[in-house]
């Protein structure tokens, strides 16, 4: 199947996608630190079943723009992204697969919009209900004073220079330490690091190559991608933690009521800070959950015709 790339206007900014097929529409949004290239598998098999499947490089990423102001990468900015791109598709409604960030983005866009969302699909990020304090405020008690990536990242700059400065050092870490392994001990992802002192990659361990399931070309695309527009984009919606918190108020009771399934790899480390015990309570129609074994965070990545088979279950359930 063909993919074919386009910049479309969305929301105030330049967004670019891949897309492939047609039929009914099928949304996918990346996380960090990635790319509309991180669906390439599910790109292929999507349109050869029937759809018409659009995978965005997301605000901040990739060919798509980066604004300035660490702002712009609010949870509602990002979730009327989507709501801009359909309307610039000329599509009424979707189903949006999102996988680690993108998956918050598409559970708040069901809350907010359940009009224009035909069904979601979150991977590795369960939904999870609105608590009565913001992430930051949360991680800042749980950590102290020890190191934990996501407060790490807060600072405009730190984390910046950081993964800036060896780019293909930082990704190739990052991929590794999320990355399904036969023997491993996520409690390293936790360790109790001085928070002062600590760097991502001091905090991550050096592997000794690429998983399995990553070739060196797939790698290079990522490194070359990074290198041009830095990690600044992707680190802005962490800085934006404790902004969504004060901005989805009115979205605290509020539960997701469009058709809906969760995936994620057995071993993915998020199962650590999010294990989704609440969201059956929160999804009223969560029509499967599934946990695909010998995968870690990137699951569409590792085990792709397992979430590719999932996806395609769940869409015909659609019908």
């Amino acid at each position: 199947m063909t993919v074919t790339h386009r910049t479309v206007a969305t929301n105030g900014i330049a967004m670019h996608i891949a897309e492939a097929g047609s039929g009914p529409l099928v949304v996918l949004c990346h996380g960090f630190p990635e790319l509309w290239y991180s669906w390439r598998y599910q790109l292929d098999a999507l349109a050869e079943a029937g759809y018409h499947v659009v995978a965005p490089d997301m605000r901040g990423y990739g060919r798509t723009d980066r604004p300035d102001a660490v702002e712009a990468y609010d949870i509602v900015e990002l979730s009327n992204d989507m709501l801009g791109l359909l309307d610039a598709l000329g599509e009424e409604r979707a189903v949006f697969v999102g996988h680690d960030w993108g998956a918050p983005v598409v559970w708040t866009l069901a809350q907010r919009a359940p009009e224009r969302v035909r069904g979601v699909a979150a991977l590795s990020v369960p939904f999870a209900p609105r608590g009565e304090h913001d992430t930051i405020s949360t991680l800042e008690f749980l950590f102290g004073d020890n190191f934990f990536y996501m407060l790490y990242f807060q600072e405009p700059g730190v984390a910046d220079r950081d993964l800036d400065g060896d780019v293909a050092d930082a990704l190739r870490r990052i991929v590794w330490a999320w990355s399904y392994q036969r023997e491993r001990d996520v409690a390293v992802l936790v360790a109790p690091l001085p928070k002062a002192t600590t760097r991502l990659r001091e905090w991550l361990p050096q592997p000794g190559g690429l998983p399995a399931w990553l070739s060196d070309e797939d790698f290079a695309f990522y490194v070359d991608e990074f290198t041009r527009t830095g990690f600044t984009g992707g680190l802005n919606w962490y800085r934006n933690l404790r902004r969504n918190w004060e901005l989805t108020a009115s979205l605290a009771n509020v539960k997701v009521t469009v058709p809906a399934m969760f995936l994620t790899g057995d071993q993915d480390p998020v199962k650590l800070f999010l294990p989704g015990t609440k969201m059956a309570q929160w999804v009223t129609d969560l029509r499967s959950t599934l946990s695909v074994p010998e995968a870690g965070h990137w699951v569409q990545r590792e085990q792709p015709d397992v979430v590719n088979a999932a996806l395609l279950s769940f869409l015909g359930s659609l019908d």
